[in-house]
């Protein structure tokens, strides 16, 4: 017997990865240990309590009783330092003594110290925490059935208490063998690269892939690839230009034939609108009204948005509502001092005991105001899918959410829902997705080491707008518009939704015809007399270009060439002048292989030291406004995998703040980015009424936001700075 409880620990380079099965009776530990050593050629070890207590009953049908606690514990650590010589990277363990630990104190409510301390103090890499739902095997040593739940209960709790790190295990007994060597394999990765074995289990739960944080860590250490841009997509030159007749009859043909297709408008509407008030925000911190006036902080900060907000204030939406529960909080509101009325108006919109307008999303704030009542956007957006993605009298519409801001938008879609479908004789699909937490990202400090907070625990942030194609992924729909939350405008629905329409039309068309080559390469029907003819709708209806190594090619190489190049999702991207819009614009892009195609690149996406480089950024005419219109399915009417389309080397690296101290955080390939990278692509010229996205609150104060007639409003003598 061992002296002491002591587990030791192999000596050499190579450390030997110790898994510890864990669990009640009849849970499929023996099984599995056995099986894993099998499968890693290594060893495993029994339990020690199995032989020791049956030779217990075989002299004098003997049971256990707590006296045999301490000497199980003894002969199990014996055995396990035994095996643990001749393992072979791995060591499997049936038991260990923290399952004798449990049993100790759920059977004698007692745990002798020396194996409490023992069993605590001993290290394993991960325990699998076995499930009760494998049927209950009866043998002489084990107990009823009847406590199996409790039990589970017990060692579950024990794993917790004492921050093992574990990973609990169900399901029959091959799917558990599958599942465990797999996260075996992903721990045994993890080790390598540094992580704990807490790390691992976390990274698990949080359902991240190994391979994705690896890439990332990879990012952070040797930096992102820059885009290779070979000039901007111009009029003519990579954008479609089109005359009001043309967008007419685009239009036309979109709804004389979206009868055939399930039409979805997915609109991105995740995150706070903390942006939007971000000076209000920073005055609210800064601004001292004893002892300074509205008009000295502006000059002081040069603060023109401030200034403008103030001059605006009586049209802003939300004006009166704030403006009323002024006067109800401050009796004497009209005897104050302007400075005072304008400090208390932001004071209200601001704090999170009133409206809280910066915490909310955007989608619920009070965007637009008519005759009748203040809308919000996402009564806009419902109005717009009625008007284009209607079709066999229903209309879909999906927003992405955050959890903390669904109740918001379900509340408002409640309210609305009905109204909207009387007037229009539509059923209106509404559906919600948040983004995926596989989707997160990994954040490292400034040497680009794994970031902790303040529980050592790793810190994973949202993976930006990119992750959406997952979202994305999931709609069963035959075209998808996508358009931003903040994107809406006042009036002008139908107006604007002519430009969608005919976006969908222009898909529609080049679809068909795609649809009908790939249809008879499969059919057989395509010779080499036929390929010219592809080559030339390659070239002039999608802008791709094909390698002039495609000449030498025999002819079944030419099929899978051009089947390859046109058996991919299309999107069609409005896009408008630019008129110095921050974001992305549409380029000609060299590829790592040297290959040229459209793309939709942001600034940070390009080498700005490059002096051509920041020549062609700078030279570009067009702005993407994120208006969207997708096919996301096959010839066959078969759902593409967009995941396989995105190229994940065109991420983003970001500074940001976390727990006070500053971090780095990729952003995946953006979602009409990378994250489209390979789909066709067509660039189309729209309008700039088309474009009216609301990034600062006093966006709101431009015409397409406010009413087409405003009203005269008394002058309450406080808004002038």
């Amino acid at each position: 017997m061992e002296k002491k409880l002591i587990q030791y620990q192999q000596s050499g380079i190579t450390k030997i990865v110790k898994i510890a099965l864990f669990g009640p009776e009849s849970t499929g530990k023996t099984t599995l240990a056995k099986q894993l050593a099998e499968y890693y050629k290594t060893e495993w070890v029994p339990e020690f309590a199995r032989d020791y207590l049956q030779e217990k009953w075989d002299i004098n049908q003997g049971v256990c009783d707590i006296d045999d606690m301490l000497p199980i514990a003894y002969g199990q650590i014996k055995l396990e330092n035994e095996f643990l010589s001749t393992a072979n990277g791995y060591l499997f363990c049936d038991t260990n003594l923290m399952v004798t630990k449990v049993f100790s104190e759920v059977y004698y409510n007692y745990c002798n110290p020396l194996l409490n301390q023992a069993a605590l103090e001993h290290e394993y890499d991960l325990f699998f925490l076995t499930d009760i739902d494998l049927p209950w095997e009866k043998d002489d040593l084990r107990d009823d059935s009847k406590e199996r739940k409790l039990m589970f209960n017990a060692f579950k709790q024990s794993l917790i208490e004492n921050k093992k790190p574990f990973i609990t295990l169900s399901g029959d007994k091959i799917s558990r063998l599958n599942k465990a060597i797999s996260i075996i394999d992903n721990l045994t990765e993890a080790k390598k690269i540094g992580f704990s074995s807490i790390d691992f289990v976390q990274i698990y739960e949080n359902e991240v892939s190994l391979e994705n944080i690896k890439l990332q860590l990879n990012f952070f250490r040797n930096g992102i690839v820059k885009s290779n841009l070979v000039k901007p997509a111009t009029l003519l030159d990579g954008i479609l230009k089109l005359s009001e007749s043309d967008f007419q009859e685009k239009a036309v043909f979109f709804d004389e034939n979206k009868s055939n297709f399930k039409l979805e408008k997915f609109v991105p509407a995740s995150g706070a609108a903390t942006r939007m008030f971000k000076f209000l925000i920073t005055f609210m911190k800064d601004y001292d009204i004893e002892n300074d006036t509205i008009n000295g902080y502006i000059n002081k900060n040069k603060d023109l948005e401030l200034s403008i907000f103030i001059v605006g204030l009586e049209k802003f939406p939300f004006f009166k509502t704030i403006d009323k529960k002024l006067r109800e909080e401050f009796p004497n509101f009209e005897s104050l001092e302007r400075d005072y009325k304008n400090y208390y108006f932001i004071q209200l919109l601001l704090a999170k005991n009133h409206f809280d307008f910066s915490s909310k999303p955007k989608g619920a704030l009070p965007f637009h105001k008519n005759q009748k009542k203040i809308v919000t956007p996402v009564e806009e957006h419902l109005d717009e899918c009625i008007f284009y993605t209607n079709s066999n009298n229903s209309s879909n519409l999906h927003f992405t959410v955050s959890e903390t801001h669904f109740g918001q938008f379900e509340s408002i879609i409640d309210k609305l829902k009905d109204g909207f479908e009387t007037k229009s004789k539509t059923a209106i699909n509404v559906n919600y997705s948040c983004q995926n937490k596989k989707t997160d990202t990994i954040a490292v400090d400034f040497e680009n080491n794994p970031f902790r907070d303040e529980n050592g625990r790793l810190f994973f942030r949202p993976g930006g707008h990119g992750a959406l194609i997952e979202n994305l992924n999931q709609l069963d729909s035959d075209i998808v518009f996508i358009k931003n939350i903040d994107n809406v405008i006042q009036n002008n629905v139908e107006k604007t939704g002519i430009y969608k329409k005919a976006l969908a039309g222009i898909l529609i068309e080049l679809q068909q015809q795609i649809f009908k080559y790939l249809q008879a390469f499969d059919d057989g029907e395509i010779q080499e007399e036929n390929m010219d003819e592809i080559l030339l709708f390659l070239k002039e209806k999608l802008n791709i270009r094909i390698s002039d190594e495609f000449r030498k090619f025999t002819f079944e190489n030419k099929v899978i060439e051009i089947q390859s190049v046109l058996n991919k999702p299309i999107r069609v991207c409005g896009m408008v002048k630019n008129e110095g819009e921050a974001g992305g614009g549409p380029f000609w892009v060299k590829d790592y292989e040297g290959g040229i195609s459209l793309q939709i690149v942001e600034s940070s996406q390009v080498d700005r030291l490059n002096e051509n480089q920041n020549k062609i950024l700078n030279a570009s005419t067009h702005f993407n406004p994120v208006d969207l219109v997708c096919g996301i399915k096959n010839y066959k009417n078969e759902k593409y995998d967009l995941v396989q389309f995105v190229d994940h080397n065109s991420g983003f690296i970001v500074e940001k703040t976390a727990f006070g101290r500053d971090v780095k955080s990729y952003e995946l390939p953006g979602l009409w980015n990378g994250a489209m990278k390979n789909w066709i692509t067509i660039f189309v010229q729209v309008p700039l009424i088309t474009f009216n996205p609301v990034k600062s609150v006093n966006d709101l104060l431009k015409t397409a936001h406010q009413p087409e007639k405003i009203e005269k409003r008394k002058n309450n003598n406080r808004i002038r700075s």
